[in-house]
């Protein structure tokens, strides 16, 4: 990619290693890409997970031989004025059609790290009103519960 700074490459190569991994099923790439402190937030309300939670709850999925498999279609890097954080924001091509991917990096060690990654699905605006209907009753209860209602 035409005007990449080193460090926009390095994301990129890592964003993309950390996806080749999961695609894979290489448990121990994939987490490797993590902070200790990671959160992982995904596409369900109730999926936000420290990095052991998160790697608890994915070794099942890993060890069946095929995880997840993401492709960017879009990506866009930002940084911080001292260089050593960054936020990123991308499209994915999924099994579940475009995801949005974002997070939050570290440098650590000279090494790009994943401190919280967020996983979304998109909703085109012209069916939103269906999806909502669709979900309202799980998501309901999931509202109940964490209003304490």
């Amino acid at each position: 990619m035409i005007g990449q700074t080193n460090d926009q490459k390095e994301i990129n190569n890592m964003l993309d290693s950390f996806n080749r991994a999961a695609a894979k099923a290489d448990f121990n790439n994939y987490f490797k890409y993590y902070t200790e402190d990671a959160i992982f937030t995904g596409t369900d309300a109730t999926e936000r997970w420290n990095k052991k939670d998160f790697m608890a709850w994915a070794k099942p999925i890993f060890d069946k031989g095929h995880a997840w498999d993401f492709t960017a279609l879009e990506r866009h890097i930002y940084f911080d004025k001292t260089g050593t954080v960054a936020w990123f924001d991308e499209l994915l091509n999924t099994q579940m059609k475009i995801c949005r991917g974002s997070g939050v990096l570290v440098k650590q060690d000279k090494e790009w790290k994943i401190q919280q990654y967020i996983l979304s699905t998109t909703v085109p605006n012209d069916v939103l009103d269906t999806v909502i209907k669709i979900k309202t009753p799980g998501e309901d209860l999931v509202i109940k519960k964490l209003s304490g209602k």
